[in-house]
């Protein structure tokens, strides 16, 4: 049964969970109707949905919450760990369509021992440019489910009003005692790429 977060929340993942080793990340938003240009246009309600090319990233930090290399960084350039733990499944340009925009895949017994947490972020391609932020998006989630038997163990839903942010930190995955669990973060920022965002982190 899928436990819905409010920001803030956690949840454990491998506890109650024996044998849990292998997880889905999937995350999804769409775009938010924008009321098309012009006076007359205006008068008729017209509106349109802009595509908005996000892309979600996942960072591997020690247990000081470093980035400590630069290839724990997993995204559209860098689709796989190292070690194996971490896959990207590829990028959404546009945000359409039902269900999930991205997925990324995890391998819980393959993290190394001193990765520590996973952190999801999602930023806007080129926002600056396209004059795009995160109050042009709705819907955003993030759910997590278990690989093996495809059944969902939790959803965050990030209904928060995100008007001006351009990066979102979504969520973590993170080692307690020697169990796995999960945190809904929700923060956002006016990070302008991911470069940027990253930074945070090191």
């Amino acid at each position: 049964m899928t436990i819905d977060l409010q920001k803030g929340q956690k949840i454990d993942l491998t506890k109650g969970n024996a044998g849990l080793t292998e997880l889905m990340a999937g995350l999804g938003w769409d775009p938010a109707e924008q009321s098309s240009g012009g006076f007359l246009k205006g008068l008729l309600g017209g509106k349109n949905k802009v595509d908005i090319d996000c892309d979600s990233s996942v960072l591997l930090l020690n247990e000081q919450g470093k980035l400590a290399k630069k290839e724990n960084l997993i995204y559209f350039g860098n689709l796989k760990s190292a070690c194996g733990s971490v896959q990207h499944m590829g990028d959404n340009l546009t945000g359409g369509g039902d269900g999930d925009d991205e997925q990324v895949m995890i391998y819980l017994n393959k993290v190394p021992a001193d990765v520590h947490r996973l952190v999801f972020v999602v930023n806007i391609y080129d926002c600056q440019n396209r004059k795009q932020d995160f109050g042009m998006i709705k819907n955003a989630f993030i759910r997590v489910v278990n690989k093996s038997d495809k059944q969902e163990l939790a959803r965050f839903n990030m209904s928060d009003d995100y008007s001006g942010k351009t990066a979102l930190i979504v969520s973590e995955v993170y080692r307690y005692k020697g169990e796995w669990k999960f945190a809904a973060l929700g923060e956002g920022t006016n990070d302008p790429s991911l470069s940027s965002l990253v930074q945070r982190y090191c």
